[in-house]
């Protein structure tokens, strides 16, 4: 089965909103084996959407589409439903009562005529129950496809995708099985690492595929299997992930799909009963941001002193003045120091530290800008690494963190037992 994804919104098109719908539908729709065709967003234009209901009929089994369901008057998608499909608006009797339950029951205050026209869909439509909000998702067909649509709100959108819609296409719907897995490397480039799988993935099985998904200071391989026996596809994946680790293994960091070296990072600590810390400079607190955007972070992280200036970094974080005059912020022995202190501070048993010169100028420094200096602390020792992470300034905070990650799970995996 084949699938296209539309959001309507001029918001999305002049950039005041980011399209998270789209890829939660894709992978929500990937899942359960079917294949993503076409991504479009367009404006909120019924001579628009009408043109490319029609450019994707019969190209596709699916097409699910977000947006234009609100109560504004600048919602067209229902009234282009029905010009679409031949039909009218009419009230439905169970939208209606849900819509009324939400606004005098929830809300309490009473029914306008703009939430009673909620609940007017399109006459010959499947209605698509909305729990958090008041305008119903609509499921019509014509030929051979299928239009689903959606309203824009993203977690209105989820909760209709995951107990609604995948439900019903697994009831209706025969689909092939699609298997992704994804494995994760850290420390070389995507060219280095194509050249060194180059003959691995040249004999791939034909129902294989392989993608370079690659980021600063990582590349993410991912290996997707399609076919009608399940149990087939993952006998062949795990066979040729087993060769692929063999061939680079010194930089897997991990295999489950979708899982980012942070959430590895924090199981690892849990599992060993041990704590994190940070005091980062350049970075500029994204190395905390990545480690606490992980629900259960405080499990192991107790926190970080971001100190981005000289003085922080003398009166918070205890760095000597005399070490920073002689070697300047930018230095080994200041990131050692960093890393120290931060450590006996907050008590913990890992610390990170990096400083570093992100650009666009060398400021006050002995290095040029692209230089980066990772210090880590363990339980049994104390390193720095000194890196040219180039330019421009955002690779260098990027491939900075990335790096700082790597080796920290390089030291924890030395005491995994």
């Amino acid at each position: 089965m084949k699938a296209a994804i539309v959001t309507i919104g001029d918001e999305i098109l002049i950039g005041q909103i980011v399209d998270t719908n789209s890829a939660y539908m894709a992978k929500a729709l990937d899942k359960i084996g079917i294949e993503i065709a076409e991504m479009l967003s367009i404006s909120d234009d019924k001579k628009h959407i009408l043109d490319t209901f029609a450019h994707l009929q019969n190209k596709v089994d699916l097409v699910l589409i977000t947006g234009g369901l609100g109560p504004t008057k600048d919602d067209i998608t229902k009234k282009t439903f029905c010009d679409y499909f031949e039909d009218e608006l009419v009230i439905n009797p169970e939208v209606l009562q849900h819509v009324t339950q939400i606004i005098e029951g929830f809300y309490k205050r009473p029914i306008t005529q703009m939430n009673r026209d909620q609940a007017l869909v399109p006459s010959k439509c499947t209605i698509l129950t909305n729990a958090n909000g008041t305008a119903p998702g609509m499921w019509m067909k014509k030929e051979d496809t299928v239009y689903i649509s959606l309203p824009g709100v993203p977690y209105e959108m989820k909760d209709i995708v995951d107990n609604v819609i995948v439900p019903k296409i697994i009831k209706e719907y025969e689909r092939p099985f699609i298997i992704h897995q994804t494995v994760m490397t850290y420390g070389q480039g995507e060219s280095m690492v194509a050249e060194r799988i180059e003959e691995w993935e040249n004999n791939l099985p034909v129902f294989i595929k392989l993608a370079y998904l690659p980021s600063p200071g990582r590349v993410r391989l991912r290996l997707s299997a399609r076919g009608t026996i399940e149990e087939l596809l993952r006998t062949v994946l795990a066979e040729q992930i087993k060769q692929l680790t063999a061939i680079i293994g010194d930089i897997i960091v991990g295999f489950d799909d979708g899982e980012s070296i942070e959430v590895i990072l924090g199981r690892m600590l849990v599992q060993q009963n041990k704590t994190l810390a940070t005091a980062e400079s350049c970075t500029g607190g994204k190395i905390a941001e990545r480690i606490t955007a992980i629900p259960g972070a405080s499990a192991y992280f107790k926190g970080s002193i971001v100190c981005y200036s000289e003085a922080v970094k003398v009166e918070i974080l205890q760095v000597s003045k005399e070490t920073i005059a002689k070697h300047s912020v930018v230095s080994e022995e200041v990131a050692r120091e960093m890393v120290v202190n931060v450590r006996k501070l907050l008590k913990t048993d890992y610390a990170i530290a990096v400083t570093g010169n992100a650009g666009p100028t060398k400021d006050a420094t002995n290095e040029e800008v692209g230089t980066v200096f990772i210090a880590l602390a363990t339980p049994n020792a104390v390193f720095v690494e000194k890196f040219d992470f180039g330019q421009p300034r955002d690779k260098v905070i990027d491939r900075a963190v990335n790096k700082s990650f790597e080796l920290l799970q390089k030291e924890i995996l030395k005491n995994v037992q």
